[in-house]
């Protein structure tokens, strides 16, 4: 049995176990690969409830440890070091490699939705799927301000948010979990009546499929779109190097 995994906590819903599951069974592989979720309380425990496996080969890891993961890594692909952030390990020899799919997964679904006045964006959020999202942005000459509860050095208050800074920032990428189910009603305290038709809001939640800060996007005449393809593109890249 080739077993592979998410590492978070909590994982009370899985895209990754749902879609791996049905992967195994369309490719006739469900009687020797298994994807499960491991639900940490904290990465101390990542030794001892996952890596002891004999039977894992690799495994995503989503909030809250794309960060906390790098101490436990041999190896880190120089993404994953610039960045600080992995979300993907391929076990080889003992070894942990870490990855980052969520970088392909995000520039991939994004670049659809792009238009030429998107040169500046807010990344709503400063966790391990921020870094992603700004690494991307940095790649494609798109420049960005963080915004977060906590605001600090590098990154602004919502509060912050006027008019200005809304015009001017036609691209707003949420990367936090407000607004994901079951906190369903929720969504990041932006003032939704400066979006514009030229705005596009991006919520990396896919769970609902159509979350508050999106709908109000909506109403405001905006792009939108959820997380669901990015993670999509993201378990293929993962199975991918997992298998190369």
């Amino acid at each position: 049995m080739q077993l592979y995994g998410l590492v978070g906590y909590p994982l009370t819903h899985s895209f990754s176990q749902k879609y791996f599951t049905e992967k195994f069974a369309q490719l006739g592989m469900a009687e020797t690969h298994a994807y499960t979720n491991f639900s940490i309380p904290s990465i101390e425990d990542l030794p001892v409830a996952v890596l002891q496996n004999k039977h894992l080969q690799g495994f995503n890891v989503t909030i809250p440890y794309k960060k906390q993961i790098l101490s436990f890594l041999h190896q880190q692909t120089p993404a994953v070091q610039a960045m600080g952030a992995c979300n993907c390990v391929r076990i080889q020899q003992q070894q942990l490699i870490g990855y980052n799919t969520d970088i392909i997964g995000f520039e991939q679904s994004l670049k659809p939705f792009l238009k030429q006045h998107h040169t500046k964006a807010l990344i709503l959020g400063t966790g391990g799927a921020a870094a992603a999202v700004e690494y991307v942005l940095k790649q494609l000459g798109i420049q960005w301000v963080h915004v977060s509860r906590t605001p600090g050095a590098n990154a602004l208050s919502y509060d912050a948010l006027d008019a200005q800074l809304m015009a001017s920032h036609t691209l707003i990428i949420n990367t936090s979990p407000v607004g994901q189910y079951p906190a369903v009603d929720d969504s990041p305290n932006i003032p939704y009546e400066l979006i514009t038709p030229a705005h596009h809001l991006y919520d990396l939640i896919y769970n609902p499929t159509e979350t508050n800060f999106m709908k109000q996007g909506l109403k405001q005449g905006a792009t939108v779109q959820n997380g669901y393809q990015m993670l999509v593109i993201q378990a293929e890249e993962s199975w991918r190097i997992w298998n190369s």
